[in-house]
């Protein structure tokens, strides 16, 4: 294969994207469907024919668009497969504009995952932030829409600053823009600016809220592709660029006892799942910090599979808000009569978060946890099986409990309202909980496509097996004793987020009030120092420019017409022959003093 055959299936999603406003019905949904079926294809096709492709010379620098590998081929595949779900879930909106930023947002992360230098990744890096948060603003009913927006699009800028000054720095020290793996040990500025601009995408502990609140003010359609991309994106990056980075392992595993805790609380649908997805996403950057062939495995199969149950979840989660208009699980309960189908996706998208036998968590979490032991990191193997509870408890047992089966906390209106949502958005969870089923069931399909096929790994082993199936009796145990304590309640939980909101307050304050009065100060210092003798030097040389060169001059002037006058009374008297003799006696005067003297 050469470079004149490569077409990047990013420029398939922009170009469909451009195109879609000019596609009217009944050619509309067709198209829809047809746009990610292609780059699909085109994803698989490239994945048969590994190697670097789309090589550009720009200035100084070789760009490299298509970098074709084992580890970009697992991520690749699964965010095409992701958008063909996501774009079916999304055929009944009107709104065009949702599915052109949803591409362009698919398009970012495909061309991230394939970029082989960092001035690409950049570039599809930005493009990922800005697509994405018009999957935020597109959502006009909620009213915090456009703040989150902001908010989210600002700190997703800021993580790109820090991107491209890391590179910048690895550049100008190292003379190569090459995206690869970095150098731990040296500890150069550029290597952390690098990491955290990455974290920050992968809503890494401390830099993560951002996430609950962003996905749960986008719109429906819009959080189940925000679900699956940024941070999952992050992920490749992060083993592209630092795997073996031993602070990954701590803040990964901070990141997955973190998240359930906070999702423990909460209150809202997606909110909690937000949080759900900070958790989840902490085994992968713990498996990215461990950094042998088994952990970018496990990473690379649990990004995967978190790919299609938490866009299963959120797709569920989606289903209840649009057709009840509530997210709110205080405003829920009692539903499973009115959304059956709803329910069943919401619980298998639950079991396999939660890593039950013979769904997709069970095959890909666990790689994980095995390679933290096989790396004697026994304490992180230890919490991460812990936490694997936890995730059980949240979205296993108290997401469809407050939703289906507690007690009813729904008006009249929303159990009128309540049932199950259009067919295409039905569609796209079937295809979603059976490829959870699929994948856990037979993982080879998914193993296959991992990047260090030398690894192995069973799964299904009499010791991981009991191991789990009494982890998850013991949770659901636990929650039948205590499932009180763990109800619905209207709370707001405080998180580093409020350190950042204080900060931002002290930052008005200080702008308002004693920066404010500095000005203030300041523009009066200069008008009384500054700019009083200025406008009274300007007024003396104006009147200096007046009185005394405009006067000399004009004086000059009205003498030598003076003068011009007196002459033309003296010579014009209308006598042409004395006038010539006058002319011609002076001459003659002239040349005569001229020669005599």
């Amino acid at each position: 294969m050469t470079t004149s055959y490569f077409f990047h299936p990013a420029l398939i999603l922009i170009l469909g994207a451009l195109l879609l406003p000019f596609i009217k019905e009944p050619f509309r949904k067709p198209y829809l469907a047809l746009i990610p079926i292609l780059t699909f294809i085109n994803v698989v096709y490239l994945g048969f024919h590994p190697g670097t492709y789309g090589q550009v010379n720009f200035l100084d620098w070789q760009l490299t668009f298509g970098r074709i590998d084992g580890l970009s081929n697992v991520f690749a595949f699964i965010m095409a497969l992701m958008a063909i779900i996501g774009t079916i879930y999304s055929l009944h909106v009107e709104d065009y504009w949702q599915q052109m930023a949803a591409w362009f947002y698919v398009a970012g992360s495909i061309g991230a995952i394939y970029a082989g230098d960092y001035l690409s990744l950049f570039l599809f890096w930005e493009i990922m932030a800005f697509a994405s948060t018009f999957l935020v603003w597109c959502n006009k009913e909620e009213k915090d829409a456009n703040a989150a927006g902001f908010r989210y699009l600002l700190v997703h800028t800021f993580g790109g600053l820090l991107l491209l000054m890391g590179f910048v720095l690895r550049y100008q020290e190292t003379g190569s823009i090459a995206f690869e793996l970095l150098e731990y040990d040296t500890h150069s500025l550029y290597t952390w600016l690098i990491m955290s601009g990455l974290m920050l995408n992968a809503a890494v502990v401390p830099l993560h809220s951002w996430l609950p609140d962003a996905y749960s003010k986008a719109t429906i359609t819009g959080a189940v592709f925000m679900c699956a991309f940024t941070t999952k994106t992050a992920i490749y990056t992060l083993a592209r660029a630092c795997a073996g980075f031993d602070i990954l392992i701590v803040l990964g595993v901070a990141m997955a006892i973190y998240g359930i805790v906070y999702a423990l609380n909460e209150n809202d649908i997606r909110r909690l799942l937000g949080w759900e997805i900070i958790s989840q996403v902490g085994y992968m950057v713990a498996g990215v910090g461990i950094g042998t062939a088994l952990a970018i495995n496990g990473a690379a199969a649990h990004a995967f599979a978190h790919i299609l149950y938490k866009g299963l979840l959120f797709m569920g989660a989606g289903a209840v808000i649009h057709m009840t208009g509530k997210m709110k699980f205080t405003e829920l309960g009692g539903l499973y009569k009115k959304m059956p189908l709803t329910m069943f996706f919401i619980i298998i998208g639950g079991i396999s978060v939660s890593a039950f036998p013979l769904f997709s968590g069970f095959v890909s979490k666990s790689m994980i946890i095995a390679a933290s032991y096989e790396a004697h990191l026994l304490w992180a193997g230890f919490l991460l099986t812990m936490v694997s509870a936890g995730t059980f408890l949240v979205a296993g047992l108290r997401l469809p409990y407050l939703i289906f089966f507690g007690e009813s906390r729904c008006s009249e209106e929303t159990l009128n309202k309540a049932a199950d949502p259009p067919w295409n958005m039905q569609m796209a969870m079937v295809i979603a909980a059976l490829l959870c089923f699929v994948v856990g069931t037979y993982y080879p399909l998914l193993y296959a496509l991992l990047p260090n096929q030398e690894t192995l790994y069973h799964p299904y082993s009499s010791y991981h097996l009991s191991e789990t199936l009494q982890i998850l009796a013991f949770t659901a145990l636990g929650f039948m004793l205590f499932k009180s304590k763990i109800t619905a309640r209207s709370t707001i939980s405080l998180d580093l987020d409020w350190f950042y909101r204080r900060g931002g307050q002290v930052v008005l304050w200080l702008a308002k009030y004693p920066i404010q009065w500095i000005d203030t100060m300041w523009g009066e210092a200069y008008r009384v120092v500054g700019l009083f003798p200025l406008m009274t030097t300007a007024k003396f040389w104006a009147w200096f420019d007046w009185h005394g060169i405009d006067g000399f001059l004009d004086g000059s002037a009205r003498g030598v017409r003076s003068l011009g006058r007196q002459l033309a009374r003296v010579l014009q008297r209308g006598q042409i022959q004395q006038t010539l003799a006058y002319t011609v006696s002076f001459v003659a005067l002239v040349l005569i003093a001229f020669i005599w003297l």
